[in-house]
């Protein structure tokens, strides 16, 4: 009882004559720090909160907070217990959130400041609605027919690595090539083919795995390799169900299901070419002028 007492008097102690003095002493300067904090705090909350990391997180917090408490109660056993964590805790936390991290930091490095525009715009809108047209009437003709599908849309995070996983194409993106991939007798059916500056850069790729535990038991191998892809890029994945024929498109780990073609053009416009259509209408509007 006594050393709860102690405890509450320091923390006391504590607070009046630390907290209260650096409050007061709080700058613009601080104010920033606090926010560039804030932020980072955030997008790990927004990194972990649908992954398997957020229950690791937990345990991490139980396992400091159990430490906390030996030290505070002398409870030697305890502390004999953890007084090495200290020293591994950085270690062990590095290798139990390493494929979270390596996801996080190959968003930050895919996405510089110049990619906070679209990528589409050093592209000329035809192209890019060709390349649109071709994939949504790609995948409304592969839905109708019930014939499985993966398209990859590579933006700002490079896909070498999984591009190279397949066959190397390099071809004009059309409709009917992206048809005969995925043809259930093509040898190339069962990978993924990815899309790069509107060509067909490889087809027969692997992806890697989602290791969400939440997913939809229905959702087949196919669904999973889209988001596990998109966890870690911000690549446009869009599957087409071999079972039901039904569109679906995952973006930033989530997948959204039940597109048509009209729904599947909106979103691909919406994602891969807005700025370019907000620049033609501006050139449009001068040239009304």
């Amino acid at each position: 009882m006594d050393r709860i007492i102690d405890f509450f008097q320091n923390a006391k102690i504590f607070f009046t004559s630390y907290v209260i003095d650096t409050i007061k002493t709080i700058g613009v300067k601080d104010i920033i720090d606090i926010l560039i904090l804030t932020i980072i705090l955030f997008f790990i909350y927004r990194l972990i909160r649908q992954r398997r990391a957020g229950k690791l997180l937990i345990g991490v917090a139980l396992f400091l907070l159990i430490s906390f408490i030996a030290n505070i109660f002398d409870m030697n056993a305890l502390k004999f217990v953890f007084r090495d964590f200290n020293q591994i805790g950085l270690l062990a936390i590095l290798i139990l959130f390493q494929p979270e991290l390596r996801s996080a930091l190959e968003k930050i490095g895919g996405t510089p400041i110049s990619s906070l525009k679209s990528i589409a715009d050093s592209k000329d809108l035809a192209v890019v609605n060709s390349g649109i047209d071709a994939i949504c009437s790609a995948a409304s003709d592969l839905s109708r027919d019930k014939i499985g599908a993966l398209i990859v849309i590579e933006r700002t995070t490079k896909l070498g690595e999984y591009a190279k996983s397949g066959v190397y194409i390099d071809s004009a993106l059309s409709p009917h090539l992206l048809k005969n991939i995925f043809f259930n007798k093509a040898p190339l059916h069962d990978g993924a083919v990815i899309i790069k500056n509107s060509r067909i850069e490889a087809a027969g790729c692997f992806l890697p795995l989602s290791t969400k535990e939440d997913i939809n038991k229905d959702l087949g191998t196919r669904h999973r390799a889209a988001i596990g892809l998109t966890e870690m890029s911000d690549a446009i994945v869009i599957v087409v169900s071999e079972e039901t024929g039904m569109i679906s498109v995952s973006i930033d780990g989530d997948l959204e299901r039940n597109f048509n073609y009209n729904t599947l053009k909106q979103l691909l416009n919406n994602m891969l070419a807005p700025s370019i259509d907000s620049d033609s209408s501006k050139k449009r509007k001068k040239s009304k002028r």
